[in-house]
């Protein structure tokens, strides 16, 4: 009893000292208290009940501080960030959140927790253990936790609703973080670059930016990545499991969030606006990434070369150039991509489709980033400005190749003569010099020559039915 006693003091549990605990404490009989304290009429009787959800409690403490739960009272506050806790274990436990402190450590791997439920949990991706099943669809999960938020799938059921815009969620942690978009308020920060975030998981991922870290590998080509939903999309390109479909013209999608960004199409939404120049977007990590171009931010460094980037897809990109990767083949003239949308934007030349089109002139583009280019062209919009000459352009790939004419930078190396060029068009135009490969034809002359611009000038040329 005594010990007892001590255990719920240091979980914050205990209010005012027992009779019986202090009668024990002067190393009295428990019998001889009897008529100085009320234990209770039975051993294991639950006598106090909550009136708000009728759950019952044998001690009337552990009642009022169950009742906290329905009134909101949170008496355990955090210091460093002012958020409040039922008990004081939970609060001991989001301390730790701050100090980094991680006791306990799996023996398998290394990988250390905050608490001891979330090492158990962890410990069954070594066993492979899933003991809580679903009798709806037969998926097995690690944690009893896990198969309640999944049965809500199948329920719909959605019982954590934010006051403030009245977005509903499945599980409690979900409405959390969704409440810090309202407050603002980012408890996570990166020792590295001072970076902060509202979510653990992405203060995590964010890390492996810097150490370089991709511990989620793909069985069928050997590919890695930082994150597993990443690896989850990637997977789908080997087994072409599309299951997001747009009920507007039926294209279909590897991804949710491909879809989302595909229906905006459709219905022309910019939700995301630049203070700065007034630009929209239809995603919050596009505008991101332009207000960087605002500020002159480039916070992903190649540790090859040194090569700065705005955001780290394009640092990712970039590397494939250093180790020759190119994991995406079209299965129709076998030229392979560095870049996933690259690759499906070339599958459009064979395809022939073009499915961006203009609302100014009607015209069509095979990509979403040619369509943004050429409405520049009705609105004379040029957003991207040279801090070095005031040069200004609609593209931030235009304003690239441009700053590297004022850094002398010539990345791209012919492997036949060692010349080196600062664009990739302008090396390819180059090999045909070498390959002796003449793709463009004149259908007046017959004529070929050697690029595009060549092409131009050449189709400007009179001829005798059509004299200048």
């Amino acid at each position: 009893m005594l010990e007892n006693y001590s255990n719920l003091v240091f979980l914050g549990l205990a209010f005012s000292k027992p009779y019986l605990v202090t009668f024990l404490e002067q190393r009295k009989e428990p019998w001889s208290v009897k008529r100085h304290a009320k234990v209770g009429a039975h051993a294991g009787s639950k006598s106090y009940k909550c009136k708000e959800c009728g759950k019952t409690f044998d001690w009337k403490p552990l009642l009022i501080k169950h009742q906290s739960i329905h009134t909101g009272g949170k008496p355990y506050i955090c210091k460093e960030c002012d958020k409040g806790f039922n008990y004081s274990f939970n609060l001991k436990k989001h301390q730790r959140i701050h100090t980094g402190e991680k006791p306990y450590k799996c023996e398998v791997c290394g990988k250390a927790f905050l608490c001891s439920s979330y090492l158990r949990k962890h410990q069954r991706i070594h066993t492979g253990e899933k003991p809580y099943k679903c009798e709806e669809c037969g998926k097995a999960f690690t944690s009893g936790s896990g198969l309640v938020v999944h049965r809500r799938v199948h329920t719909g059921e959605k019982p954590y609703e934010c006051e403030e815009c009245g977005k509903a969620f499945t599980i409690r942690i979900a409405l959390s973080k969704h409440q810090r978009i309202h407050t603002g308020e980012k408890p996570y920060k990166c020792d590295e670059c001072g970076k902060t975030f509202n979510v653990h998981s992405t203060l995590s991922k964010h890390q492996r930016i810097h150490t370089g870290e991709k511990p989620y590998k793909c069985e069928e080509c050997g590919m890695a990545f930082n994150v597993r939903c990443i690896l989850s999309k990637h997977q789908r390109i080997h087994t072409g499991e599309k299951p997001y479909k747009c009920q507007e013209c039926g294209k279909a999608f590897i991804c949710s969030s491909s879809l989302h960004q595909h229906q905006r199409i459709h219905t022309g939404e910019k939700p995301y606006k630049c203070d700065e120049c007034g630009q929209a977007f239809t995603l919050a990590s596009y505008l991101r990434k332009h207000r960087r171009i605002h500020i002159g931010e480039k916070p992903y460094t190649c540790k090859e070369c040194g090569k700065a980037f705005y955001c780290s897809f394009s640092l990712i990109y970039h590397q494939r150039v250093h180790i020759g990767e190119n994991p995406y083949k079209c299965d129709e003239c076998g030229k392979a991509f560095s870049i996933y949308s690259s690759y499906m934007n070339h599958q459009r030349i064979h395809s022939g489709e073009k499915p961006y089109k203009c609302n100014e002139c009607e015209k069509s583009f095979n990509n979403r980033h040619n369509l943004t280019r050429h409405q520049k062209v009705h609105t004379g919009e040029k957003a991207y400005k040279c801090k070095e000459c005031g040069k200004a352009f609609t593209c931030t790939t235009d304003l690239t190749q441009h700053e590297k004419i004022h850094t002398g930078e010539k990345p791209y190396t012919c492997e036949e003569c060692g010349k080196a060029f600062n664009s990739s068009s302008n090396l390819k135009r180059h090999c045909r010099l070498h390959s002796g490969e003449k793709p463009s034809q004149c259908e007046q002359h017959g004529n070929t020559l050697e690029n595009c611009s060549g092409f131009t000038r050449h189709n400007r040329r009179p001829t005798r039915n059509n004299p200048v």
